[in-house]
């Protein structure tokens, strides 16, 4: 980001083809968003977060924005008030679901299935949010199963009962591994560690699998 950008107190608009970075505020302060639209009619709205210390480039949340994008999602991008802040070190659990709630809220678009989730802290986030929001679906890509070195803090209460789940971890992630659930799909990404570079493009292909299966993403599109 170069300059201040201005700050969103209405509907964020959608650039087609583009990726806007506009600031849109929440009780937490402001939070960025970057929204892409795809070529033709959307077919579902995905918003993504970050994980706790990252942005919104990771590399795992690149690809799987690009791919779906190519499989006909608008896909929106939110970095939390701290981050746009400048601090490293994030804002407590509620403050994060507060300032999330809000931008999702603001993006929402009633003619479209929305689909929440992020990486890590930011699978987190989405998945206690999503019920409150009215998602159709939840996306996690390395969801901290616990604490390295710490299974008996366990946060598999977070994850969704209700709500159509998926989470995609690395084998050899030290956050650990959800078991999979009536709700809760898990693909394990074989030789990846919690940032899931190993092997991206399996990674999103999983994504967009689950999604069109869900009817969210066009059949065969990546």
């Amino acid at each position: 980001m170069t300059g201040r950008v201005p700050v969103m107190t209405g509907r964020v608009p959608v650039m087609m083809g583009g990726v806007p970075n506009l600031l849109v505020d929440t009780p937490r302060g402001a939070a960025e968003v970057q929204l892409t639209d795809p070529a033709g009619v959307p077919a579902s709205l995905l918003v993504l977060g970050h994980g706790a210390g990252g942005g919104v480039h990771a590399p795992d949340l690149t690809r799987v924005h690009d791919a779906a994008v190519a499989a006909g999602l608008r896909v929106a991008l939110v970095t939390q008030p701290y981050r746009v802040a400048g601090r490293r070190a994030p804002a407590p659990a509620p403050q994060l679901d507060e300032a999330w709630t809000a931008v999702v809220r603001r993006i929402a678009d009633p003619a479209l299935p929305l689909l929440v989730g992020g990486r890590s802290s930011g699978a987190r986030v989405a998945c206690r949010t999503a019920v409150a929001l009215g998602a159709a679906g939840v996306v996690c890509l390395a969801f901290p199963l616990h604490p390295p070195g710490r299974p008996d803090r366990s946060r598999a209460a977070e994850l969704p009962t209700a709500v159509p789940t998926l989470v995609v971890n690395g084998d050899r992630d030290p956050f650990g591994v959800p078991e999979p659930t009536a709700a809760v799909t898990v693909v394990v990404r074989p030789g990846a560690v919690h940032d899931l570079r190993k092997d991206l493009a399996g990674t999103a292909d999983a994504v967009i699998a689950w999604l069109a299966g869900h009817g969210w993403a066009r059949p065969g599109g990546r």
